[in-house]
């Protein structure tokens, strides 16, 4: 893949979950420990006892009343069906359960990697960020050419150091776009604000990395080019909050959030269905 070669942008389909072209591999490949999230234990490798024979969820339609919201907010940045259908040429684990340790294996560093490619996308859209475009399409290149090999190439992948990689350039990014805000902007990066009430705060240009938002009071906020990634937002409420060019948010992060028909969010995101 060339430095040229077009970039999706982060809604684009390579980079959303596509459900009915995988084979279920997040409800078989990852584990999780019963809890407000989930109803029950389950181990990795061992299938959901709510994936159905067509791998889809049985209960999909009531993952929030049968306890299993941990479900409903997860997202694969579309790692799932690259597994599927590119990884493993579209053989599915239960026809070839000689390949399910192995693909079960790979999922979890896919996701990974797919979502260093949808923060990179974004950043390539920061206008601000010119500066360290080429940087971010030389990454781009660099982790896609990984996503698409064999199965040996993603297990092989350094993706901590990937990760790291691409922090700094996201940093930078985020600097460079949240310069232009007029204004204070705050500093809350990691910052413990669980439960805070931040009502109509202006948080324009704010630095939100990795802050712990759960059950904020966000309602009527201004986080226009606010830099939300890694940000805690279970349970915040998001009721008339403006997050239109907000950096960094993912559908999963809005998915975990309250909000209502006056929230406004960046294009790429859909209004999740319990609002």
């Amino acid at each position: 893949m060339s430095h040229d070669h077009p970039v999706p942008a982060p809604g684009a389909p390579e980079l959303r979950a596509d459900c009915g072209s995988c084979f279920g591999l997040c409800c078989v490949a990852l584990p999780f420990a019963a809890s407000a999230d989930f109803a029950v234990d389950k181990d990795t490798g061992r299938p959901c006892g709510n994936l159905t024979d067509g791998f889809g969820c049985g209960i999909h339609a009531r993952l929030r009343e049968e306890g299993f919201r941990g479900c409903a907010v997860f997202d694969c940045f579309g790692a799932g069906q690259r597994v599927s259908q590119v990884t493993f040429h579209g053989t599915d684990w239960r026809g070839a359960p000689g390949t399910a340790g192995r693909m079960f294996a790979v999922f979890p560093l896919m996701r990974q990697l797919h979502e260093l490619l949808y923060y990179l996308a974004e950043a390539l859209e920061l206008p601000q960020a010119r500066p360290v475009h080429g940087e971010l399409r030389s990454a781009f290149a660099r982790i896609d050419g990984i996503a698409r090999g064999s199965a040996d190439d993603v297990a092989d992948a350094a993706v901590a150091a990937e990760r790291a990689d691409v922090n700094v350039l996201l940093l930078r990014s985020s600097e460079l776009a949240r310069a232009g805000v007029p204004g204070r902007k705050r500093d809350h990066r990691g910052a413990d604000l669980l439960g805070a009430r931040l009502r109509r705060a202006d948080l324009r240009g704010a630095n939100l990395r990795g802050a712990l938002l759960i059950a904020a009071d966000l309602t009527g906020a201004d986080l226009r080019s606010a830099d939300l990634i890694g940000a805690d937002l279970r349970d915040a409420d998001l009721s008339g909050a403006d997050l239109t060019a907000s950096m960094f948010l993912t559908q999963s992060q809005v998915n975990a959030a309250k909000g209502d028909a006056a929230t406004r969010l960046p294009p790429a995101l859909a209004r999740p269905a319990h609002w």
